[in-house]
């Protein structure tokens, strides 16, 4: 199984650019939350061991680089709020996002490689976009999994004052818990209206009340 590895920030490096960033995003799917993405920078000479797609990693070894991350790297994370995701569409927010994270980086980027196949429009810099890039390129793994741990911890959070929906475990992530949650508590203004599981209850419960 082939591991990412820092062949795609030398290559950029190689063609002028000087500060590097890895880009990913987390939380397409989930009925609740915000879509977060992160941007990484890292030093080529202190790059935590053991960089991987957040997916192919345990919850403690992610928590673990997270931290090892935000020391050794300039990391920048940023989110597109539920309002956002409604507003406009779930692919335009998680873009959003992505261009929020670049432009809170402490060393600004001159070049980001993007996950996914598609690169952000109002995107100021050079990019270049490498699908399954979390498990291409060290940057955007490091950036899945600075996503990941900052959103699930999000979540963990949000659940304290929602207990209902098992978000704490879930993140937001349509489970048989939070489908339940939604059948018997309602939806949370933290709950996607433009995603239709969330819109059908609210013109279910409307119809009703007509």
């Amino acid at each position: 199984m082939t591991k990412p590895d820092f062949s795609f920030e030398k290559a950029a490096h190689r063609r002028g650019f000087l500060q590097v960033a890895g880009v990913d995003e987390v939380g397409r799917g989930p009925l609740a939350g915000p879509v977060v993405a992160a941007a990484v920078i890292l030093d080529p000479a202190n790059i935590p061991a053991g960089l991987n797609d957040s997916k192919k990693l345990t919850a403690v070894r992610r928590d673990q680089l997270y931290d090892e991350l935000m020391h050794a790297a300039d990391v920048s994370i940023a989110a597109a709020t539920v309002a956002e995701i409604d507003i406009h569409n779930i692919l335009r927010a998680s873009h959003i996002a992505m261009v929020r994270a670049i432009a809170g980086l402490a060393r600004a980027a001159d070049h980001a490689l993007i996950d996914g196949n598609m690169t952000p429009r109002d995107l100021a810099i050079s990019a270049e976009v490498l699908v399954k890039g979390d498990a291409r390129s060290l940057s955007i793994a490091a950036a899945s999994i600075a996503a990941k741990v900052w959103r699930d911890r999000h979540m963990v959070a949000l659940a304290q004052q929602h207990p209902h929906y098992g978000w704490e475990r879930n993140a937001g992530y349509p489970t048989a818990q939070h489908k339940l949650g939604l059948r018997q508590f309602g939806v949370t203004v933290h709950h996607r209206r433009s995603f239709k599981p969330i819109h059908n209850i609210l013109y279910q419960d409307k119809n009703v009340s007509d």
